[in-house]
């Protein structure tokens, strides 16, 4: 999938691209607000933690990174791969869109995802994608449907318009995600407590299939965008047609 299996900064052009398939997210779980913070403090502050190691004492040339950075906050590689297993798993510490005043940019992986996306108070994910979402039925106890509504993808070139598909993760909240290899998604948070715990399940096999030389989340991403834009295009919670109707 990579035109040059190293670069950071890939770009697809979103002209050409179709998804050759869909994302799914999974509902699991509402939390009382003290104890969705407690969850996501926890996780957070082990990447925090990691980053302040990674600044205080630079990984080496040569050896695996785990503090790592993406366009949706800081990455931390808390299980690495190892000979015999191709999995690993990241946390990241979610950045709030609104007070960077920033969206990450649409983009795919080269391998699939399982993701975990957990809130806590004062805070939601909007998860985008370029093709309609697959919501699956929640699991038991939860409360009300996920907010879903469809815009246009912003940043396209003059002329091209593209439907953006998007979900809304509640407060306090854990919901899982499905991605496959290959398909759009974009995340970004609004509020200040929120965490990934992602898997991914052929990190090994993506290093070696597409030619990497690390292990390094920006390398195994393609984006669909060349500029990330600002926090009014992916901040909004619902759909901005709506107030044209009333």
């Amino acid at each position: 999938m990579k035109q040059s299996p190293d670069h950071e900064d890939e770009i697809l052009d979103v002209r050409r691209h179709q998804d050759p398939g869909r994302n799914r997210l999974t509902p699991v779980v509402q939390l009382p607000p003290d104890v969705a913070l407690s969850v996501v403090d926890a996780l957070a502050g082990l990447v925090r933690a990691a980053h302040r190691t990674e600044q205080a004492r630079p990984t080496p040339a040569g050896v695996l990174k785990q503090a790592q950075e993406f366009e949706e906050g800081d990455v931390f590689m808390l299980e690495p791969p190892f000979e015999g297993f191709f999995a690993d798993r990241y946390l990241m510490d979610f950045y709030d869109t609104a007070e960077r005043d920033i969206c990450s940019r649409m983009h795919l992986h080269t391998g699939l995802r399982f993701v975990r996306m957990m809130t806590g108070p004062e805070t939601t994910i909007r998860v985008s994608s370029l093709s309609p979402i697959t919501v699956r039925p929640a699991a038991a106890n939860w409360t009300g449907p996920l907010r879903a509504f469809t815009d246009a993808l912003p940043g396209t070139p003059t002329g091209v318009h593209r439907d953006r598909h998007n979900v809304i993760v509640p407060p306090n909240s854990w919901v899982d995600m499905q991605i496959p290899r290959g398909v759009s998604h974009q995340f970004n948070a609004v509020g200040p407590n929120a965490v990934i715990d992602s898997v991914h399940p052929e990190e090994s096999i993506e290093t070696l299939r597409e030619g990497m030389s690390g292990y390094r989340m920006m390398a195994q991403t393609i984006f669909l965008a060349k500029d990330k834009s600002p926090a009014t295009t992916c901040a909004d919670t619902t759909d901005p047609s709506s107030s044209a109707r009333h």
